[in-house]
């Protein structure tokens, strides 16, 4: 493993554990160059994914995308971390297990949103808001009232 520090190409794993959901090794490493210790995480891939994007460019699923769309639409929320880890990691089960090799983006934008309504109202409008691209304040006012409908309604 490449160090990130110094670039070495060696480094030794001082402590490996799984992480918190079980769904990946958490690993220490220490470079063999520079001596500067990291953190490194494994997870099992199942299949190469490609992502067909809106404009029919592709490029490989990326994880760390959701990861960090899933974070920004949480962030100062009362969601545990734990929670949004479990909802990525779900996705990333869906998407591996669909049996194709391509999956659209707007699949995996629509996985995200219903997990995220799961979770959390505020962090769900969040992400339609830049998932949907509301252009107005009226397109807030609107899908908000549609989601406290379907609160009140208990779905």
């Amino acid at each position: 493993m490449r160090c990130p520090f110094c670039a070495h190409d060696n480094s030794q794993v001082k402590d490996s554990r799984p992480s918190e959901d079980n769904t990946s090794i958490r690993r220490r490493r220490q470079c063999e160059g520079c001596g500067a210790r990291f953190t490194t995480f494994e997870r099992v891939q199942l299949r190469e994914v490609t992502v067909v994007k809106s404009n029919d460019r592709r490029e490989p699923f990326d994880r760390a995308k959701i990861e960090q769309s899933v974070a920004l639409a949480s962030r100062k929320r009362p969601v545990a971390q734990e929670r949004l880890d479990q909802l990525v990691s779900g996705i990333q089960r869906q998407i591996e297990t669909l049996g194709e090799n391509e999956v659209s983006s707007r699949e995996i934008g629509e996985m995200v949103m219903e997990g995220l309504r799961q979770l959390d109202s505020v962090a769900y409008i969040r992400f339609a808001s830049v998932y949907r691209d509301f252009a107005q304040a009226r397109d807030f006012e609107e899908f908000a009232s549609s989601v406290a409908e379907m609160s009140r309604r208990g779905q």
